[in-house]
């Protein structure tokens, strides 16, 4: 392939991401339609800066079309390049270890945000250390979550002279709102995600928006307000689904799953709950921390409003759904 043509496949895939964060529904389609050629460009720019920015474009491009190990493997051999400079190492490794965070490599996830923190403070790239010490805290949060709250707040003060919207800063705010609330500190969760909401609503960023929209709806669920939290689910489902990503589909279907369990409608919930476990399932994904103990949570109230059987019957209803089916029985409010 000629350096031209990569370099407009480059262009593509970046394109792509601006897209994506836009919600625009056709940002993997267009890859996915050139995806060989785009493997064969990123493979043309060798282990370089420019094949390392490509990777990083086509990080969610992995993600969501369940190509995380095409992905894996692609950092893990350009990173071995001994020559790759200090900046672009620090990024490529938490690329790489968000990258498998999602599919629960959580081990080597925590390892490459170690090594890109290390990178990070050497350099002195502030808004990179609050990435990976997000990563970090992602990965704490499956045993430890007081632990996970002390990095983000260490990310929250390593920012703190960065707008709100810079990538490190929003990407740690973001996490410290799920670590608060995983913590059992609900009122400062409130706090964080509400603020967090409304500045992506002011600037009309709906990945924000409905990202805090389903972190917010699980905290004001554990509190007791049932009406909010399923005025923000459902609000958090419908934004997501445009965006044609399975795996944070599921993320949402799960929230709405424990909504509508907490208000007693059991049947429903079970029908939900079978769906958004089996969207998962396809997505080649696992829960992550947050997501599955809700999981975990709404099953157990399942099994203890339910005769015996019901629940496997429902749940399979569930996963036998179409994924356009199931978004339209989620959303509606019909059983």
């Amino acid at each position: 392939m000629d350096l031209e043509t990569a370099a407009d496949l480059l262009d593509l895939a970046e394109e792509a991401h601006r897209r994506r964060r836009r919600q625009d529904p056709d940002a993997e389609r267009v890859v996915e339609a050139r995806y060989p050629e785009v493997r064969e460009a990123l493979d043309r720019y060798g282990s370089s800066d420019t094949a390392f920015r490509f990777a990083g474009a086509l990080v969610p491009f992995w993600i969501a079309t369940r190509r995380i190990d095409d992905g894996a493997a692609w950092f893990d051999r350009a990173l071995r390049d001994p020559d790759v400079g200090a900046a672009v190492r620090a990024r490529a490794l938490h690329d790489h270890g968000y990258l498998v965070f999602w599919a629960g490599r959580y081990e080597l996830a925590g390892q490459r945000f170690a090594e890109s923190l290390a990178v990070a403070e050497e350099e002195g790239d502030a808004s990179l250390q609050a990435l990976a010490l997000a990563g970090l805290g992602r990965v704490a949060l499956n045993a430890d979550p007081a632990r996970a709250v002390r990095l983000l707040r260490r990310a929250e003060s390593v920012t703190a002279g960065l707008d709100d919207a810079d990538p490190g800063r929003s990407g740690a705010l973001h996490v410290l709102g799920v670590a608060l609330q995983m913590a059992g500190d609900l009122t400062a969760a409130r706090e964080v995600m509400a603020a967090r909401l409304a500045t992506g609503r002011a600037r009309g960023d709906e990945f924000v928006v409905w990202s805090e929209s389903a972190n917010l709806s699980m905290v004001e669920r554990r509190l007791g307000n049932l009406d909010r939290a399923e005025e923000l689910s459902r609000e958090a489902l419908a934004l997501c689904a445009r965006r044609s990503d399975a795996m944070a589909t599921a993320w949402m279907l799960n929230g709405l799953a424990a909504v509508t369990a907490a208000r007693g409608r059991f049947e429903r919930a079970a029908v939900l709950h079978g769906h958004a476990a089996e969207q998962l399932r396809r997505a080649g994904g696992e829960w992550p921390a947050d997501e599955r103990a809700q999981h975990e949570e709404t099953r157990a109230g399942l099994d203890a409003n339910l005769p015996a059987g019901a629940v496997e019957r429902l749940r399979g209803r569930g996963a036998a759904l179409t994924p356009e089916a199931g978004l339209a029985y989620a959303l509606s409010t019909v059983d």
